[in-house]
């Protein structure tokens, strides 16, 4: 019998969506990173100006967080919140 490798579904993935020079997304990183390291998730940041349809989307929220692809929070990210959502 042949084992396969198979993604690990139990990690979570972070997605921030933001643009360079916004104070809000800065800050929201920082809480990302922070909490991402605490628990174990992973993280990554897309750029509104580079994606039309992230801009056309959510281009008055931003920064903008989704766990798994689904919209978590906006504006200001709460760590307590997205730990609780990581299962943190």
């Amino acid at each position: 019998m042949v084992l396969m490798d198979t993604p690990d579904r139990s990690v979570k993935t972070v997605t921030l969506i933001g643009k360079p020079g916004c104070h809000l997304c800065d800050d929201a990183r920082a809480v990302i990173e922070r909490v991402c390291a605490e628990t174990g998730a992973t993280w990554e940041e897309r750029d509104i100006t580079r994606d039309a349809e992230l801009h056309r989307r959510y281009w008055e929220q931003i920064p903008v967080v989704l766990v798994d692809g689904a919209q978590h929070d906006f504006w200001r990210v709460d760590p307590a919140r997205l730990r609780a959502a990581l299962g943190g």
